[in-house]
């Protein structure tokens, strides 16, 4: 390892959630839920995209807005190399995965969580779960969406 593990403090955190917020609006994707720690990064994301894509646009997103701070170097590597995604098939998957994102993680840091939750989740809509440092995910296509845990550099 070159660099020493990458911790996101308040302002990093809130940042990366903003970057999160910013994507999905530019991409269309909703944003159901997200929770940005200070060493992974859960979201709730409904997208007609493979929960890859979604994870690598959040990490650009972030980076470039982090980038934008000069808070540190711009070459900081800050990202994991992988994810895994589990896709969610029913209504109740998607809403456990919700909870565990926004209500499972330790204390509160910077948390999001969709007002337009329960119409989205009540109509049987398909949604991935990417999590983690290891990629492996269904070869089944999800119709609407991704949840996505992103590991920071050294972990």
């Amino acid at each position: 390892m070159d660099q020493l593990p990458y911790d996101l403090d308040q302002i990093r955190r809130d940042a990366v959630l903003e970057a999160i917020q910013e994507v999905c609006v530019r991409r269309g994707w909703s944003l159901l839920a997200a929770h940005v720690r200070s060493r992974d990064v859960h979201t709730v994301v409904e997208a007609e995209v493979p929960p890859e894509r979604v994870m690598h646009e959040f990490k650009t997103y972030a980076s470039r807005r982090l980038n934008r701070m000069r808070l540190e170097e711009p070459d900081r590597k800050r990202w994991a190399r992988h994810g895994s995604t589990r896709w969610l098939w029913g209504p109740q998957h998607v809403s456990a995965a919700i909870q565990y994102v926004v209500g499972e993680q330790g204390d509160a840091m910077s948390v999001f969580e969709s007002h337009e939750l329960q119409s989205r989740v009540g109509h049987g809509q398909s949604l991935s779960y990417v999590r983690g440092s290891e990629s492996a995910h269904s070869s089944r296509r999800a119709e609407t969406g991704s949840i996505l845990v992103a590991r920071l550099a050294g972990r």
